[in-house]
């Protein structure tokens, strides 16, 4: 087993470690929601309901067609094909920007213009806490996601990562991915339902 190959193996330890520990955060945001709404079904159901379902979905479709492009990604370096893997890392980071571009668009309709959010009972106004904070750190790490997958595009570019040595790529692909995932929780428990 040479030295390299033993860093490999660690690097991605270190990763499944780390995302494992990312899952019990936003493991415990659900369960807390999960706690919550069985007190306040009625409630949360209206809160709901006030949320924008179309950026929501819109928003999904961006985050899976960027998960798609960083899967690419490292199929196209595993082939040597270092230009097109660049290019599929940009369009990851171009869909992180585009989700939290309709983010601020869909909260600061919310924040600015709905007179429900101040009138909220305390069913409700818990549902909107949990709702800005799981996904104000859901947006914190999709921000993280893009910065790292506009860091890898660089390596790629600049040859850091190839066809023999990708395993950085795998880690922020697979860091992508539970922000992916963990949207794909998201999507449904705030925004359908009913």
């Amino acid at each position: 087993m040479s030295h390299e190959h033993r860093d490999d193996v660690g690097d991605r330890l270190g990763m499944w470690i780390f995302l494992y520990t990312e899952i019990l955060l936003f493991g415990g945001l659900f369960v807390l929601y999960s706690v919550y709404l069985h007190h306040y079904e009625e409630a949360f159901s209206t809160g709901s309901h006030h949320l924008n379902i179309v950026l929501g979905t819109l928003n999904t479709l961006i985050l899976l067609t960027g998960s798609f492009c960083v899967a690419s990604s490292l199929s196209a370096v595993r082939y040597g094909k270092q230009r097109l893997a660049e290019i599929l890392l940009w369009c990851g980071v171009g869909s992180g920007v585009l989700f939290l571009f309709n983010k601020y668009l869909e909260w600061s309709a919310e924040i600015g213009g709905s007179p429900h959010l101040a009138q909220a009972e305390k069913g409700e106004a818990i549902f909107y806490s949990l709702y800005y904070v799981t996904l104000g750190l859901h947006g914190l790490h999709v921000l993280i996601g893009s910065t790292v997958l506009a860091v890898l595009a660089v390596w790629v570019h600049r040859g850091k990562i190839n066809s023999e040595r990708f395993v950085a790529l795998e880690n922020g692909g697979l860091y992508w991915h539970l922000v992916d995932i963990v949207w794909i929780f998201i999507f449904p428990l705030y925004y359908l339902l009913l």
